[in-house]
């Protein structure tokens, strides 16, 4: 699959309305993002490179009760960040409506504009790091006796697997994305990581 753009659907969301379904967490899509000046220096390490990202988030948990497919937690303080970027509209408003949630305003959807092709690399080559920290929390939390923490366990477990399988592709189409501002052709050879 080449790389999907959420951002139109980003646009649309805030003339809109939200999804069927997504209405309580969301009661109308407004335009404003983090209030933070300097939330891209402040995002969490463990974002996955995209137009979305978390940075100085509350610690209130509820990112994952509407997208736990993308949202997780992290052991410092339990700020929350996204682990996978949407490929949908469906789950771009997933997203969308977990950042809206967040009262201190600290997710942010202007990652194109920041990551370049080089931070993207920086960050694959960095994998390591963020995979034995998805593989340990997993161990920790799946044995926790918080509720919370076993649910979110099984958000590290998938970001760990998604780092095995599905993340490099993801991410090769992003560099394309980002250097030639359009998703690759089926036929066009993706960049190395």
């Amino acid at each position: 699959m080449t790389y999907w753009d959420p951002i139109p659907t980003v646009r649309a969301c805030v003339e809109g309305e939200p999804l069927p379904g997504l209405a309580e967490w969301v009661p109308a899509y407004g335009d404003a993002w983090s209030r933070w000046p300097d939330t891209w220096q402040e995002r969490n390490w463990r974002n996955v490179p995209g137009p979305f990202y978390g940075a100085t988030t509350d610690t209130c948990w509820v990112g994952r009760d509407v997208a736990p497919d993308h949202i997780l937690y992290d052991d410092d303080c339990g700020q929350e960040f996204v682990y996978r970027q949407p490929r949908t509209p469906e789950e771009t408003h997933r997203v969308m409506a977990a950042a809206w949630q967040d009262p201190m305003g600290g997710f942010q959807c202007d990652g194109d504009a920041l990551w370049t092709p080089e931070l993207v690399r920086d960050w694959w080559r960095d994998r390591g790091r963020v995979r034995e920290w998805a593989v340990a929390l997993d161990q920790s939390w799946s044995v926790s006796e918080r509720a919370g923490e076993r649910e979110a366990a099984g958000g590290a477990r998938a970001y760990a697997a998604y780092i095995e399988d599905g993340l490099a592709e993801y991410l090769r189409g992003y560099v394309f994305w980002l250097t030639e501002a359009r998703p690759a052709a089926p036929d066009e050879t993706l960049p190395s990581l």
